[in-house]
């Protein structure tokens, strides 16, 4: 892999994210923050949070295929990467169909979009794939750096790590509330979770990791919401995150819920790194 991750990353809605945002997550070791909620394709905020770091890898997770076009989205990723070579990585996703009223074949969409990011001359290397089923993870692997599953558990991950194999990026993101209160945290998760449930593509996926319709109905089983977004002090979300680690992730990408997420990301940083 050309671009250096680091083992632990933060995902967090694009619109939330500005230069001291950037700054601090370095300071405490992280190696990559990935914007969330499809920023919109000029990605004029990556230059401002890259000129306020040093190291920190700006990815995005993701521009959504269906939003812009693979021409416009190659000039600002050539804007970008000439200006912060290898620390700027371009994650794109087909997105879920109740959101898209375009989404149609959304696995030959993805395969045109990654022709058109050919022809612009974006390179592989520098590109990523949300990625949750066997045939988009194979494309992720065959067409790009590798995979930015969104949702998943580590059980996901050793599988999608067998279909990449070695040498390919494969970054998970998880969602944490650290919080000892059981049933305040699974309340603070459930609320972001439960969002999902009403998307087809999560909702299958979900099912194909064992998930029943009794865990899926409603506002989610707790014992979902439980491997969904990871509760407890740090030492025992870290060792959550960490199986990711250990089932082939080259990076866990930290979605932290808590209101305040400052506390669980140094915390977290103290654990992990």
């Amino acid at each position: 892999m050309a671009i250096e991750l680091g083992k632990l990353g933060i995902w967090r809605y694009h619109a939330n994210v500005d230069a001291k945002f950037a700054a601090d997550a370095e300071k405490l070791g992280y190696g990559a923050i990935w914007l969330g909620g499809s920023p919109s394709g000029d990605l004029a905020p990556v230059d401002d949070l890259l000129a306020a770091t040093d190291s920190l890898v700006i990815a995005t997770g993701i521009v959504n295929i269906w939003q812009d076009e693979p021409a416009s989205i190659a000039k600002a990723y050539e804007r970008i990467a000439g200006k912060y070579p290898d620390r700027f990585l371009l994650g794109v996703g087909a997105g879920h169909r109740e959101a898209t009223k375009e989404y149609k074949k959304p696995y030959e969409a993805l395969v045109d979009y990654l022709d058109g990011l050919d022809k612009a001359g974006v390179p592989v290397e520098g590109r990523a794939l949300a990625a949750l089923g066997p045939k988009v993870v194979k494309l992720a692997g065959d067409r790009t750096a590798g995979a930015h599953p969104y949702l998943t558990t580590p059980e996901h991950t050793r599988g999608t790590r067998e279909i990449l194999g070695a040498g390919k990026l494969l970054a998970p993101e998880h969602k944490v509330v650290v919080e000892t209160d059981t049933e305040k945290a699974r309340g603070i998760g459930r609320q972001t979770v439960k969002y999902y449930l009403g998307l087809s593509n999560y909702v299958a996926n979900l099912r194909k990791l064992g998930f029943t319709d009794s865990d899926l109905e409603g506002e989610g089983s707790d014992r979902l919401i439980d491997a969904l977004a990871l509760h407890g002090d740090a030492a025992t979300v870290a060792r959550g995150l960490s199986a990711h680690l250990e089932a082939g992730a080259d990076q866990v990408v930290v979605q932290v819920l808590n209101e305040d997420p400052w506390p669980a990301y140094r915390a977290l940083a103290s654990e992990l790194l």
